[in-house]
């Protein structure tokens, strides 16, 4: 009997089956087009291209979003990075044939135009195919001339690189996404020749998309097949083509320690490799423009914001993870890329204008993102040196792009620093892939630049005296940085009311942090239910307001609308007067920029009588940046440090706090006490439930004695009642005592998983009864199948000992997170329970790792569900034991 009798497909679904499939369909859509072209000799009309696009958006972008999200969540650190990656692709792909189809005129009969002619209002579109035909497509700009075909070459080379090197990291996982990912990087090639040569290349295109389809069925019917039947029916999962560990040698045990967090959330897969492959696409692009491949960047900002928003998801990642510098870190580097974008997009639409170079020359956005960039390096001596180093040539990224060089260098040292950050964007992305799968420090990324402790010590004069910082969220160094750089870069408009073209340059600078990324922030905050998610949605309409009364402010003049913003700017204001009194309860600095803030509206609600002061509102846009520029730091320095290093300043006012709160409505025991533990035990043999902690998150138990003990449980947590319960036991040696008839390997495997984070699914039997089950026998496991877990934690360990085997389930309302702290017990299920064993923090933030070990006498085992011991080094126990007992 297999183990899908009890543990529904569901319940451990495969999220790499539909990332598979949308690069399979993606590509057979590109395959049909192609050979349509090269057979009928007929280019595709602007509807075709339309529709082709949206299709590849929907099917291969946002299917392939979903997977990765999933993938994420199954801490598959490999799939999470390739779905998202190559969902950013095919988006991309799919706005090109959007934008393409809506420029290209319905009568064009020829598979392949290249615009190689310019004259003064129109591009010539010549046939390659041997006629004298030329059509011409007139646009506004005559300087425009090459972009289209070139702009998504230089994206498509870019992709070409980072999927060989994801083909070349698959293949140390499985052998059959090596050869998914390896056709695609040939069909980007030819895809990529495709827009500069003939038909020849679609017909090799079409056949290379043929080969991905193929690969992703049988991917797909592998994974699917591994879901149903929790065993591997067709081949290719679960052995490498090659093992991770023959890239090199891990390093020491001292060294693997260096610049790691201190506790890692294991419930979401690494996004580095992804925040790093996002930077590689981007610059690689502005590479290619800024040395004059093509001139007009209109496509070329499609494509460098669609992988931004991927590289968002990084960012986000990073935040679920507790891991404030990446996710800062990452935000900023979107921020940068997406305004950099459609800042050349506005500059190259009026190449031939006068006010460019003047417009630019005024331009001081760049100056808050050096400062940023800067503040990142701080937190990442706290890293490695790999992250330094990428944190030091961003920042000489940053200073190439200030508006004041000239034009005559600006593009070639733009290009210079974009090709040294694009290499290391390179190195870091193989290296973090690679080390994230092996688990260990394969690539060479270096030591930490600066211990923790020298860290602290720089930061912060007061040595002894560091408070613990337990008021911050990994998104407060994003929310303070957003709103610094948005309002820096409004006194772009302040000190140039009179030149339109300038203002339509500082947009980008003002509207992507003051709205796209706060509204990114304000989506982070939310989930904490933080007063930071109001602040951000209020300044999301505040920033929009302001830049929209800003750039149209001589229209407005003219009539009786301008009213309109005066009620809306008195509306912010008294909104604001509330948001300040919030702050005050959480610290100064906080509390001091929306005192701030308050004078920025007044200068607004002034603007929109005609009677502001300009200098007043520069000073004021100043201070603001200033002090949003050190809460960023602080905040940053705070959350890596869990220390409050830097001061972001006392509340002043304290929340009241309710004495002894009647919200514990169950006993509650300390775990340092063998009373507690006593207490507990004597609950659980009189048929109670509890909240008690593992090796891994709170769990609930009830004696195996008391069948009606287990059935509260699944009304306690409103389980489902298809939804097995397994049993815990203390060592193994009671195992041996029950006698069950296990395989000599089954029993080797499980000596060397126990104890430990591992669930193993074996056979049940009568067993059970000699295990101390008993009465309960019917009401845990399945059918057939039992799943037993021998705890790596000396409390859990003693209360089995006192009590006999205990069925256990996650501490938690079915279908939310894990409880990783005894608090999170008690207030979500304290009513419901008849005592809680109180141990602080949990040792891991996920649930074990459950094996199907049903066929492990076939010679196989199954992961039915990845928790904090990581699949891969399950399976490498596994080989490993097997190879022993040969």
């Amino acid at each position: 009997m297999s183990g899908s009798d009890g543990f529904p497909a569901s319940y451990y679904g495969e999220p790499g089956v539909l990332g598979m499939l949308s690069n399979g369909i993606s590509a057979f859509l590109l395959l049909l087009q192609n050979f349509n072209i090269a057979r009928t000799g007929i280019s595709p009309t602007g509807v075709e291209n339309v529709l082709a696009g949206v299709q590849l958006i929907i099917i291969g972008g946002i299917c392939q979003v979903v997977a990765g999200v999933l993938s994420f969540r199954k801490y598959d650190h490999l799939s999470s990075t390739a779905f998202i990656g190559y969902a950013a692709l095919w988006i991309s792909y799919g706005v090109t044939k959007i934008y393409y189809g809506s420029i290209t005129p319905n009568q064009f009969t020829n598979p392949i135009f290249l615009p190689t002619v310019v004259d003064n209002n129109s591009i010539s579109f010549i046939n390659t195919t041997g006629d004298n035909t030329s059509q011409s497509l007139f646009i506004n700009n005559p300087t425009r001339g090459h972009y289209l075909e070139e702009s998504a070459i230089s994206g498509l080379i870019a992709y070409i690189i980072l999927s060989f090197l994801l083909a070349f990291c698959s293949a140390t996982v499985n052998y059959v996404m090596p050869f998914v990912f390896g056709a695609i990087t040939l069909t980007l090639i030819f895809e990529a020749i495709t827009l500069v040569s003939g038909p020849w290349a679609m017909v090799i295109s079409g056949i290379l998309e043929l080969l991905i389809l193929i690969f992703a069925i049988y991917g797909s019917a592998a994974l699917l097949l591994k879901g149903l039947t929790q065993r591997l029916v067709l081949k290719g999962f679960g052995t490498p083509l090659f093992n991770v560990l023959l890239l090199g040698t891990a390093s020491s045990a001292k060294a693997q320690k260096i610049g790691q967090e201190k506790k890692k959330n294991t419930k979401y897969a690494e996004p580095m490799a992804l925040g790093f492959f996002c930077d590689t696409i981007s610059s690689f692009i502005f590479i290619f423009y800024s040395f004059g491949y093509f001139t007009f960047f209109g496509l070329g900002a499609l494509w460098v914001t669609i992988i931004s928003g991927a590289q968002l998801f990084s960012s986000y990642y990073s935040c679920l993870r507790q891991d404030s510098y990446h996710a800062t870190k990452f935000g900023v580097h979107a921020t940068y890329w997406i305004i950099n974008a459609w800042e050349e997009f506005e500059a190259s639409s009026m190449l031939s204008s006068d006010n460019v170079t003047k417009g630019r020359d005024a331009l001081i956005g760049d100056y808050f993102i050096i400062l940023l960039s800067l503040v990142i390096c701080v937190g990442g001596l706290n890293t490695d040196w790999l992250e330094l180093v990428h944190n030091l040539l961003f920042s000489l990224v940053t200073v190439s792009t200030i508006p004041q060089i000239p034009l005559q260098v600006y593009y070639i040292f733009f290009g210079i620093t974009c090709c040294l950050f694009t290499a290391i964007s390179l190195y870091g992305t193989f290296a973090r892939l690679i080390n994230t799968i092996a688990e260990k420090s394969l690539i060479p990324v270096g030591p930490q630049p600066v211990s923790t402790k020298r860290f602290i010590q720089t930061l912060n004069c007061r040595k002894n005296k560091e408070i613990p910082c337990n008021t911050c969220h990994t998104s407060d160094p994003l929310f303070y940085l957003a709103n610094g750089l948005a309002s820096f870069s409004v006194t772009n408009i302040s000190m140039n009311t009179a030149n339109p073209f300038f203002n339509t340059l500082t947009v980008p600078w003002v509207l992507i942090p003051g709205t796209v990324i706060q509204f990114y922030i304000s989506r982070l905050r939310s989930q904490s239910g933080r007063l930071g998610s109001v602040i951000s949605t209020v300044y999301i309409a505040l920033w929009t307001t302001f830049t929209w009364f800003r750039l149209t402010a001589t229209d407005w003049y003219s009539s009786h609308a301008v009213y309109g913003f005066t009620a809306g700017g008195i509306a912010l204001l008294v909104i604001n007067v509330f948001l300040v009194i919030l702050a005050s309860f959480r610290n100064l600095v906080l509390m001091f920029m929306l005192i701030v803030k308050e004078m920025i509206l007044v200068c607004f609600l002034l603007s929109t009588l005609k009677a502001l002061p300009y200098q007043l509102e520069v000073s004021m846009l100043v201070t603001f940046s200033a002090i949003a520029l050190y809460g960023t730091l602080a905040s940053l320095v705070n959350c890596i440090l869990s220390k409050q290093v830097l001061s972001l300043g006392p509340a002043i006012f304290k929340e009241v706090k309710k004495e002894a709160t009647p919200a514990v409505q169950c006993p509650v025991a300390d775990s340092r006490f063998t009373s507690g533990l006593m207490k507990i035990a004597a609950i659980l043999e009189e048929g109670g439930v509890c909240g008690i902690p593992t090796d891994t998150v709170y769990a609930l138990a009830a004696s195996c004695k008391k069948p009606e003990a287990i059935e509260k449980i699944y009304n306690i947590k409103d389980r489902p009642a298809e939804k097995p319960i397994c049993i815990c036991i203390s060592h193994v040696d009671q195992l041996v005592a029950a006698r069950p008839p296990f395989s000599p390997l089954l029993w080797e495997f499980m000596r060397n998983v126990y104890p430990g984070g591992i669930s193993c699914i074996v056979s049940k039997g009568e067993w059970l009864f000699k295990l101390g089950v008993g009465p309960a026998y019917e009401r845990v496991g399945t059918k057939d199948s039992i799943m037993i877990r021998v705890p790596d934690h000396t409390v859990t360990r003693h209360l089995c000992d006192l009590t006999g085997p205990l069925a256990i389930t996650s501490a938690n309302p079915s279908g939310e997170t894990d409880s990783t702290h005894h608090s999170m017990v008690i207030s979500r299920l304290g009513n419901k329970l008849q005592g809680v064993l109180c141990d602080g923090d949990s040792d891991e933030v996920v649930a074990s790792t459950i094996v199907n070990c049903l066929n492990i006498d076939d010679g196989t085992i199954s992961i039915v569900r990845e928790g904090c011991v990581p699949a891969a080094k399950v399976l490498q126990i596994f080989e490993r034991v097997k190879a022993n007992m040969l």
